[in-house]
């Protein structure tokens, strides 16, 4: 999560992460990388969906989609996405 949260606020940040608590981790920023402070990654962990709630999103996406090809709608891409892949 550490890591998802540093890419949503620098998707080219080259960054490794030691360890799964932010408090404790060591955070080693790669090919001239400016750093993000622990205090930021922390503010944006907290703005990501938990686990709970993206299965949650996932289920209704397809629902979604499924409902809409019973129906002969059409489906958005991200529908589209949860049917293929």
């Amino acid at each position: 999560m550490i890591i998802e949260a540093i890419l949503k606020i620098n998707p080219s940040a080259e960054v490794s992460v030691d360890g799964s608590d932010i408090n404790t981790c060591e955070i080693t920023w790669h090919n001239g990388t400016t750093p993000i402070s622990k205090a930021d990654i922390e503010a944006k962990m907290a703005e990501l969906p938990t686990e709970e709630e993206e299965r949650i999103f996932k289920e209704n996406l397809k629902a979604s989609a499924k409902a809409k090809l019973i129906a002969g709608e059409p489906l958005t891409e991200e529908e589209a996405n949860t049917i293929v892949l």
